[in-house]
């Protein structure tokens, strides 16, 4: 990791801030991409290791002002790590409303594409890269009362598969992991049953801790991953069922 540029979406809070907290301690220069107002806060602890960018993933345009606010101060980043999302309304499909839906696509598939669209072309040019994109659990299984949630991240495995294929001729490896739900304030947008809900379907018996994740994404986004693409990693405390 040393002296790589990484970019993390998220990276105020939650999977995201644990995983700006490894890359910083192994030698990575890292640009948190995050519209959260905590972001600037967050990242100036890291001195001139970390940069904070204001970031709407939903916005194509933001995002390629976040890409070249970044090259300017940092360089081309060779390490992407995908953890902006948002969970939705906990609903019925029937009853879920289509700005709420929109919404929910908007942040957590369309956001990837913009967001892995946007860096791999300088990882092409390197020919070096890794990509790590955040789906879920929730996209292998489906959660009821969570189909927007469950569609997008289920879409954002296909996307991932599809991408490390057309890319793997250029030493990129895309991945992603598919965790089971973290105690961060993603919980906040959801009910309290359907806290309990997700609880009661992992073996474990408890939730997921965002440095467990952290630890898997570091290994996937390193030099010493150098074969394994367009793969979905497992962090469902034994729920997953494929």
């Amino acid at each position: 990791m040393k002296n790589k540029i990484s970019v993390v979406t998220g990276g105020a809070q939650g999977i995201g801030y644990a995983v700006v907290c490894d890359l910083i301690s192994k030698g990575s220069r890292v640009a948190s991409w995050d519209k959260d107002p905590d972001n600037l806060k967050v990242m100036k602890e890291f001195g001139d290791k970390g940069l904070a960018i204001n970031c709407d993933v939903t916005d194509f345009d933001s995002v390629k002002n976040a890409y070249n606010q970044t090259i300017k101060s940092m360089g081309v980043p060779e390490i992407l790590v995908n953890s902006a999302g948002i969970a939705g309304a906990n609903k019925t499909l029937q009853d879920y409303g289509i700005d709420e839906w929109n919404e929910v696509i908007s942040t957590n598939l369309n956001g990837t594409f913009f967001v892995n669209k946007v860096c791999i072309s300088g990882m092409r040019e390197k020919n070096y890269g890794r990509i790590m994109n955040i789906a879920s659990v929730a996209g292998k299984e489906g959660n009821p009362n969570a189909s927007a949630y469950s569609a997008s991240k289920a879409a954002v495995i296909g996307l991932t598969k599809s991408l490390g294929k057309e890319l793997a001729s250029f030493n990129i490896s895309v991945n992603c992991i598919t965790p089971a739900a973290a105690r961060t304030r993603i919980f906040d947008q959801m009910s309290k049953e359907h806290i309990d809900y997700m609880l009661s379907k992992i073996p474990r018996g408890r939730f997921l801790e965002v440095e467990e994740a952290a630890k898997m994404i570091i290994w996937a986004v390193s030099s010493e991953n150098s074969f394994t693409t367009g793969a979905v990693f497992d962090l469902s405390g034994g729920r997953a069922t494929y």
